[in-house]
């Protein structure tokens, strides 16, 4: 079974919460972490990387919390899971040869490479508004206010 990990759900999580509540002003982990379900200790894992990559910024304050760098229109699957995943490859020596023996004889490398690409340009096709938007019409989007 091939699966995204835990990171890269959680940090497409933090960001489409980001994006419901974008222009809204900052927002708090902990209000991040209740609506979605996840602990403010692993939120905070990552945002470090999601900063890095500038697609969230901080602001400090009585009134801090995050916002999304950019607008929701611009930001992309492939950007956040590059972010927190490093980006997309199936098999290690697709990116690094040197990491198998094998590498520069193996007849399945190319193919691999190849679906790794396949699999980043989908990931670029999804913006978060769009999923906002599909989540509008496929689903209820849960917010909680305090």
């Amino acid at each position: 079974m091939l699966k995204l990990s835990t990171k890269g759900r959680y940090g497409v999580r933090l960001m489409v919460d980001l994006a419901q509540h974008y222009g809204k002003g900052p927002v708090v982990l902990k209000d991040v972490g209740r609506r979605q379900d996840i602990s403010v200790k692993y939120l905070e894992h990552l945002i470090v990387p999601l900063k890095k990559a500038k697609l969230i910024r901080a602001t400090r304050g009585a009134r801090g919390g995050y916002v999304l760098f950019n607008a929701p229109g611009s930001v992309t699957l492939r950007d956040i899971i590059s972010a927190v995943e490093g980006g997309v490859c199936l098999v290690e020596c697709t990116k690094s040869p040197a990491v198998c023996r094998r590498a520069e004889i193996c007849l399945s490398r190319g193919a691999w490479s190849d679906i790794s690409n396949k699999i980043s340009e989908t990931l670029e096709s999804f913006t978060l508004e769009q999923i906002l938007s599909r989540g509008t019409k496929n689903e209820k989007i849960i917010t909680y206010s305090i």
